[in-house]
């Protein structure tokens, strides 16, 4: 496929560890190399560096997200890179490595800058600081929710510029209906042997306050009295920051004598393997967020998700599974519907449209429009 000269992009962001930012940003990176554009990724690195390098992307290795006034020196370098590389779209992707990216590409003769694009990937404080990720040329967001987080605290934004490209689930890695592999269960049943031929309803997530660890608590307390024969994993990295919080929650557990019944995992990485195993992922974040990308992961599996029906997640589960949305904090309510679900959960549809593809099509395509200098139709494959 002929689509014009090639063009060069550049995404900014802290760090490449894990999460659905990061795991975005090398989905569009490797886009652009099949492609056959140039891709470059600014951050502090992290584990998965190696996969962009594999691909033929270039990492650069900048602290762009520290925040202390150090951080500033990178307007300059950038600026001066930008120019060296003839960058065409300068993408950003977090509020720190935008205020760099903005600065130095404001700093730059207007014939010389690359087109700025910005995703709003969370629901952020509303601030000056914040604002930043409202200042592209094309602003991405990832959800209907989080347009609708600008369109009400950024009225100024031209409604225009606004794009919503939801995130994606890649159906070869979450695929409907999946099995693991014999050595998989064995080894998982060697580890948990409680878990077997048992009911499993599962909180993914790391472990932060946020993420509703004691409405989990609570509901399954509420299932034990209940005469429910049901166990609970929590799956999620602990913070190295938040260690107090990690014990706050294993307080809970003991002292709602559910040792027994509430088990916590740690990192997996095998999450597929784990939705897969579960009859009922939850989601119960306290506070809405711009999308969910675990509910998505495990619908996409077919596999039941109730989840308080705010933010991306209810956006989500209205769109796919509306059986399994629960009013925020009702517990009482989660009880009955993850009860309700366990006796007899209505099959979740295969077809959806927060397809990966679809994700990577409508984002090569906004750089395409704003470069104006191929196709206005690039199709992934």
């Amino acid at each position: 496929m002929n689509l014009g000269r090639k063009l060069t992009v550049m995404q900014l962001l802290p760090a490449l560890e894990s999460g659905g930012v990061e795991r975005g940003t090398v989905e569009i990176s490797r886009a652009l190399r099949e492609q056959g554009y140039e891709s470059i990724v600014v951050s502090a690195g992290g584990q998965l560096v190696t996969e962009l390098n594999e691909m033929g992307a270039e990492h650069i290795s900048w602290e762009i997200g520290k925040k202390s006034l150090i951080t500033l020196k990178y307007v300059y370098k950038l600026r001066k890179y930008l120019l060296s590389r003839k960058v065409d779209i300068l993408h950003a992707r977090s509020r720190l490595p935008a205020w760099i990216g903005w600065l130095a590409w404001k700093s730059l003769p207007k014939d010389k800058r690359p087109h700025f694009v910005t995703t709003v990937h969370g629901l952020y404080s509303v601030k000056k600081y914040s604002s930043i990720m409202t200042w592209g040329e094309q602003v991405i967001a990832v959800s209907d929710t989080a347009k609708k987080y600008i369109t009400d605290n950024y009225p100024e934004v031209d409604n225009s510029k606004i794009s919503v490209i939801n995130r994606g689930v890649d159906p070869l890695q979450f695929p409907y209906d999946y099995k693991p592999g014999e050595t998989w269960l064995a080894v998982w049943y060697e580890q948990y042997p409680q878990l077997r031929d048992r009911k499993v309803i599962t909180l993914p997530g790391r472990l932060t306050r946020l993420k509703g660890h004691e409405d989990f608590i609570a509901l399954m307390s509420k299932l034990r009295k209940k005469g429910v024969d049901v166990y609970g994993l929590i799956v999620g990295a602990e913070d190295p920051h938040r260690l107090a919080y990690r014990d706050e929650i294993k307080s809970k557990i003991r002292n709602a004598d559910l040792q027994d019944r509430i088990i916590l995992t740690g990192h997996r990485g095998d999450i597929r393997e784990v939705y897969a195993v579960s009859d009922i992922i939850l989601s119960l974040s306290s506070k809405p967020e711009s999308f969910g990308r675990t509910t998505l992961e495990a619908l996409s599996m077919g596999v039941p998700v109730v989840g308080y029906d705010h933010g991306g997640v209810g956006e989500i589960l209205r769109n796919i599974y509306p059986q399994g949305c629960v009013h925020t904090h009702m517990v009482h309510d989660l009880a009955d519907k993850v009860m309700s679900l366990l006796d007899n959960a209505p099959p979740v549809s295969q077809n959806h449209p927060y397809q990966l593809e679809n994700m990577l099509t409508e984002t090569l395509e906004l750089y395409a429009n704003l470069a104006n200098d191929m196709p206005s139709s690039v199709n992934v494959v």
